[in-house]
Protein backbone atom coordinates (compact mmCIF):
# COMPACT_ATOMS: atom_id res chain seq x y z
CA UNK A 1 0.00 0.00 0.00
CA UNK A 2 1.18 3.62 -0.82
CA UNK A 3 1.11 6.00 2.11
CA UNK A 4 2.93 9.37 3.69
CA UNK A 5 3.40 10.12 7.04
CA UNK A 6 2.35 13.33 8.07
CA UNK A 7 3.33 15.94 10.54
CA UNK A 8 1.34 14.36 13.68
CA UNK A 9 1.95 10.43 12.86
CA UNK A 10 -1.13 9.78 11.29
CA UNK A 11 -0.49 7.54 8.02
CA UNK A 12 -2.23 8.81 4.13
CA UNK A 13 -3.57 5.78 1.92
CA UNK A 14 -3.41 6.85 -1.24
CA UNK A 15 -3.88 5.42 -4.71
CA UNK A 16 -1.93 7.02 -8.01
CA UNK A 17 -2.22 5.63 -11.39
CA UNK A 18 -0.74 7.16 -14.99
CA UNK A 19 0.89 10.00 -15.95
CA UNK A 20 0.26 13.23 -17.47
CA UNK A 21 -1.60 16.38 -15.36
CA UNK A 22 -2.61 15.21 -12.14
CA UNK A 23 -6.06 15.25 -11.08
CA UNK A 24 -6.57 14.99 -6.98
CA UNK A 25 -10.02 13.16 -6.13
CA UNK A 26 -11.09 14.08 -2.26
CA UNK A 27 -14.06 11.89 -1.67
CA UNK A 28 -17.03 12.38 1.03
CA UNK A 29 -18.20 11.00 4.58
CA UNK A 30 -17.74 8.29 5.80
CA UNK A 31 -16.04 7.09 2.61
CA UNK A 32 -12.83 6.24 1.10
CA UNK A 33 -10.88 6.73 -2.53
CA UNK A 34 -12.84 3.81 -3.55
CA UNK A 35 -15.36 5.89 -4.10
CA UNK A 36 -14.10 7.60 -7.46
CA UNK A 37 -13.19 4.26 -9.53
CA UNK A 38 -15.58 5.39 -12.57
CA UNK A 39 -13.82 8.46 -12.57
CA UNK A 40 -10.30 7.33 -11.98
CA UNK A 41 -10.72 4.77 -14.57
CA UNK A 42 -12.22 7.21 -17.09
CA UNK A 43 -9.50 9.86 -16.61
CA UNK A 44 -6.65 7.30 -16.51
CA UNK A 45 -7.96 6.10 -19.66
CA UNK A 46 -7.95 9.55 -21.37
CA UNK A 47 -3.88 9.98 -20.59
CA UNK A 48 -4.39 12.07 -16.62
CA UNK A 49 -2.63 10.75 -13.90
CA UNK A 50 -4.94 9.97 -11.37
CA UNK A 51 -4.95 10.48 -7.32
CA UNK A 52 -7.25 9.62 -4.41
CA UNK A 53 -6.52 9.44 -0.82
CA UNK A 54 -8.14 8.43 1.61
CA UNK A 55 -8.86 10.76 4.62
CA UNK A 56 -7.60 10.65 7.76
CA UNK A 57 -9.78 8.29 9.99
CA UNK A 58 -11.40 6.36 6.45
CA UNK A 59 -10.87 3.92 4.55
CA UNK A 60 -7.00 2.31 4.81
CA UNK A 61 -5.56 5.66 6.69
CA UNK A 62 -4.88 5.60 10.05
CA UNK A 63 -7.67 5.23 12.50
CA UNK A 64 -6.89 8.48 14.64
CA UNK A 65 -8.59 9.83 17.17
CA UNK A 66 -7.14 13.33 16.57
CA UNK A 67 -7.28 15.93 13.75
CA UNK A 68 -11.03 15.08 12.64
CA UNK A 69 -11.10 18.97 11.62
CA UNK A 70 -11.29 20.50 8.02
CA UNK A 71 -7.88 22.58 8.58
CA UNK A 72 -6.16 19.10 9.45
CA UNK A 73 -7.78 17.83 6.58
CA UNK A 74 -6.79 20.37 4.16
CA UNK A 75 -3.27 20.61 6.02
CA UNK A 76 -3.02 16.53 5.40
CA UNK A 77 -3.72 16.92 1.40
CA UNK A 78 -1.24 19.75 1.37
CA UNK A 79 1.54 17.27 2.72
CA UNK A 80 0.41 14.88 -0.26
CA UNK A 81 0.43 16.93 -2.61
CA UNK A 82 3.92 18.07 -1.91
CA UNK A 83 5.49 14.61 -1.00
CA UNK A 84 4.08 13.47 -4.47
CA UNK A 85 5.41 17.04 -6.10
CA UNK A 86 2.06 17.51 -8.09
CA UNK A 87 1.91 20.66 -9.96
CA UNK A 88 -0.44 22.17 -12.36
CA UNK A 89 -3.13 19.71 -10.67
CA UNK A 90 -7.20 19.69 -10.63
CA UNK A 91 -8.56 19.25 -7.56
CA UNK A 92 -11.82 17.48 -7.55
CA UNK A 93 -14.09 16.91 -4.41
CA UNK A 94 -17.53 15.35 -3.41
CA UNK A 95 -19.51 16.64 -0.79
CA UNK A 96 -17.37 16.57 2.29
CA UNK A 97 -14.58 16.42 0.04
CA UNK A 98 -15.65 19.47 -1.92
CA UNK A 99 -15.16 21.41 1.34
CA UNK A 100 -11.37 19.94 1.81
CA UNK A 101 -11.15 20.74 -1.73
CA UNK A 102 -11.78 24.71 -1.40
CA UNK A 103 -10.17 24.69 2.48
CA UNK A 104 -6.93 23.35 0.63
CA UNK A 105 -7.11 25.77 -2.27
CA UNK A 106 -7.01 28.68 -0.67
CA UNK A 107 -4.89 27.78 2.36
CA UNK A 108 -2.12 25.64 0.45
CA UNK A 109 -3.01 25.90 -3.05
CA UNK A 110 -1.57 28.39 -4.64
CA UNK A 111 1.38 28.11 -7.22
CA UNK A 112 0.46 24.06 -7.49
CA UNK A 113 -3.73 24.04 -8.58
CA UNK A 114 -4.61 25.12 -12.07
CA UNK A 115 -8.26 24.03 -11.05
CA UNK A 116 -11.15 22.72 -8.97
CA UNK A 117 -14.32 21.13 -8.95
CA UNK A 118 -17.00 20.98 -6.29
CA UNK A 119 -19.21 18.20 -6.88
CA UNK A 120 -22.42 18.18 -4.22
CA UNK A 121 -20.35 20.03 -2.22
CA UNK A 122 -21.23 21.00 1.79
CA UNK A 123 -20.24 24.68 0.98
CA UNK A 124 -20.56 27.71 1.81
CA UNK A 125 -22.23 26.41 4.87
CA UNK A 126 -25.00 23.63 5.93
CA UNK A 127 -25.85 24.18 9.47
CA UNK A 128 -28.89 26.10 10.30
CA UNK A 129 -28.01 29.56 12.23
CA UNK A 130 -28.42 33.41 12.59
CA UNK A 131 -26.36 33.98 9.29
CA UNK A 132 -27.87 30.91 7.98
CA UNK A 133 -31.48 31.05 8.72
CA UNK A 134 -32.22 28.71 5.40
CA UNK A 135 -29.59 26.07 6.86
CA UNK A 136 -30.32 22.42 7.62
CA UNK A 137 -31.61 22.25 11.92
CA UNK A 138 -28.90 21.11 14.10
CA UNK A 139 -30.57 18.06 14.83
CA UNK A 140 -30.44 16.51 11.45
CA UNK A 141 -27.07 16.55 12.88
CA UNK A 142 -27.54 15.34 15.84
CA UNK A 143 -29.29 12.79 14.69
CA UNK A 144 -26.25 11.41 11.79
CA UNK A 145 -24.26 11.49 14.51
CA UNK A 146 -26.43 9.16 17.11
CA UNK A 147 -26.64 6.70 13.78
CA UNK A 148 -23.22 7.02 13.13
CA UNK A 149 -21.77 6.60 16.80
CA UNK A 150 -23.96 3.65 18.35
CA UNK A 151 -25.86 2.55 15.05
CA UNK A 152 -23.16 2.06 12.39
CA UNK A 153 -23.83 -0.73 10.43
CA UNK A 154 -27.56 -0.13 9.96
CA UNK A 155 -27.63 3.38 9.97
CA UNK A 156 -25.11 3.28 6.85
CA UNK A 157 -27.33 0.98 5.29
CA UNK A 158 -30.29 2.62 5.46
CA UNK A 159 -28.57 6.47 4.23
CA UNK A 160 -27.66 4.93 1.09
CA UNK A 161 -30.71 5.18 -0.43
CA UNK A 162 -31.64 8.61 0.02
CA UNK A 163 -27.74 9.33 -0.66
CA UNK A 164 -28.52 7.80 -3.94
CA UNK A 165 -32.01 9.28 -4.87
CA UNK A 166 -33.05 5.16 -4.35
CA UNK A 167 -36.66 6.74 -2.38
CA UNK A 168 -37.49 8.52 -5.65
CA UNK A 169 -40.65 6.94 -8.18
CA UNK A 170 -38.62 4.66 -10.59
CA UNK A 171 -35.78 4.66 -9.48
CA UNK A 172 -33.50 1.72 -10.71
CA UNK A 173 -31.61 0.53 -7.58
CA UNK A 174 -28.25 -0.87 -7.86
CA UNK A 175 -27.94 -3.25 -4.74
CA UNK A 176 -23.61 -3.05 -5.95
CA UNK A 177 -23.67 0.84 -5.27
CA UNK A 178 -25.31 0.07 -2.08
CA UNK A 179 -22.85 -2.49 -0.95
CA UNK A 180 -20.01 -0.69 -2.03
CA UNK A 181 -21.24 2.57 0.04
CA UNK A 182 -21.56 0.45 2.69
CA UNK A 183 -18.26 -1.25 2.51
CA UNK A 184 -16.36 2.20 2.38
CA UNK A 185 -18.25 3.44 5.29
CA UNK A 186 -17.45 0.53 7.23
CA UNK A 187 -13.57 0.40 6.67
CA UNK A 188 -13.41 3.41 8.58
CA UNK A 189 -13.52 4.05 12.24
CA UNK A 190 -16.82 5.31 13.90
CA UNK A 191 -14.93 7.50 16.06
CA UNK A 192 -13.52 9.61 12.79
CA UNK A 193 -16.96 9.25 11.11
CA UNK A 194 -18.67 10.71 13.97
CA UNK A 195 -16.33 13.81 15.09
CA UNK A 196 -16.26 14.78 11.07
CA UNK A 197 -19.97 15.32 11.19
CA UNK A 198 -18.86 18.46 13.05
CA UNK A 199 -16.23 19.41 10.40
CA UNK A 200 -18.65 18.89 7.52
CA UNK A 201 -21.91 21.12 8.66
CA UNK A 202 -20.01 23.42 11.16
CA UNK A 203 -17.45 24.62 8.85
CA UNK A 204 -17.80 28.05 7.24
CA UNK A 205 -16.38 28.27 3.41
CA UNK A 206 -17.32 31.43 2.39
CA UNK A 207 -13.81 32.90 3.32
CA UNK A 208 -12.57 30.19 1.01
CA UNK A 209 -14.95 30.55 -1.78
CA UNK A 210 -14.14 34.31 -2.19
CA UNK A 211 -10.50 34.39 -1.90
CA UNK A 212 -9.99 31.55 -5.01
CA UNK A 213 -9.10 32.91 -8.40
CA UNK A 214 -8.58 29.69 -10.63
CA UNK A 215 -11.38 28.26 -12.33
CA UNK A 216 -14.00 26.25 -10.25
CA UNK A 217 -16.96 24.14 -11.69
CA UNK A 218 -19.52 24.01 -9.49
CA UNK A 219 -21.77 20.86 -9.91
CA UNK A 220 -24.86 19.85 -7.93
CA UNK A 221 -28.06 17.53 -8.35
CA UNK A 222 -31.02 19.47 -8.10
CA UNK A 223 -32.97 16.81 -5.93
CA UNK A 224 -29.81 16.35 -3.74
CA UNK A 225 -31.90 14.91 -0.22
CA UNK A 226 -28.49 14.76 1.70
CA UNK A 227 -26.87 18.04 0.73
CA UNK A 228 -29.70 20.72 -0.62
CA UNK A 229 -28.76 22.11 -3.90
CA UNK A 230 -30.58 25.83 -2.60
CA UNK A 231 -28.30 26.03 0.44
CA UNK A 232 -25.17 25.11 -1.59
CA UNK A 233 -24.08 24.86 -5.13
CA UNK A 234 -26.52 27.66 -5.61
CA UNK A 235 -24.54 29.84 -2.98
CA UNK A 236 -21.25 28.59 -3.74
CA UNK A 237 -20.73 29.44 -6.93
CA UNK A 238 -21.81 33.58 -6.29
CA UNK A 239 -18.93 33.36 -3.56
CA UNK A 240 -16.72 32.36 -6.64
CA UNK A 241 -13.96 35.11 -8.36
CA UNK A 242 -14.07 32.59 -11.33
CA UNK A 243 -17.39 30.04 -10.94
CA UNK A 244 -19.27 28.14 -13.41
CA UNK A 245 -22.15 26.18 -12.14
CA UNK A 246 -23.91 23.06 -13.44
CA UNK A 247 -26.69 21.80 -11.95
CA UNK A 248 -29.18 18.26 -12.68
CA UNK A 249 -32.66 18.32 -12.42
CA UNK A 250 -33.53 15.15 -10.84
CA UNK A 251 -29.78 13.79 -9.85
CA UNK A 252 -29.15 12.95 -6.20
CA UNK A 253 -26.52 13.28 -3.98
CA UNK A 254 -24.14 10.45 -5.47
CA UNK A 255 -24.21 11.53 -8.81
CA UNK A 256 -21.15 10.71 -9.58
CA UNK A 257 -21.89 7.00 -8.83
CA UNK A 258 -25.32 6.73 -10.33
CA UNK A 259 -24.69 9.35 -12.82
CA UNK A 260 -21.36 8.69 -13.73
CA UNK A 261 -21.60 9.35 -17.63
CA UNK A 262 -23.14 12.96 -17.56
CA UNK A 263 -20.33 13.98 -14.18
CA UNK A 264 -17.58 12.09 -16.89
CA UNK A 265 -18.27 13.87 -19.97
CA UNK A 266 -18.67 17.81 -17.92
CA UNK A 267 -15.76 17.25 -15.61
CA UNK A 268 -13.56 16.40 -19.00
CA UNK A 269 -15.14 19.41 -20.82
CA UNK A 270 -14.00 21.47 -18.16
CA UNK A 271 -10.63 20.38 -18.08
CA UNK A 272 -10.01 20.57 -21.37
CA UNK A 273 -11.00 23.90 -21.60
Amino acid sequence: MSTIKVKDGTEIYYKDWGTGQPIVFHHGWPLSGDDWDAQMMFFLNHGYRVIAHDRRGHGRSTQTGIGHDMDTYAADVAELTKALDLKNAIHIGHSTGGGEVIRYVAKHGKGRVAKAVLISAVTPLMVQGKNNPDGVPMSIFDEIREGTGFHRAQYFEDFTIPFYGYNRPGAKISQGIRDNWWRQGMMGAANAHYFGIKAFSETDFTEDLTSVDIPVLVLHGEDDQIVPFPISGAKAVKLLKNGKLISYPGFPHGMPATEAATINKDLLAFIKA
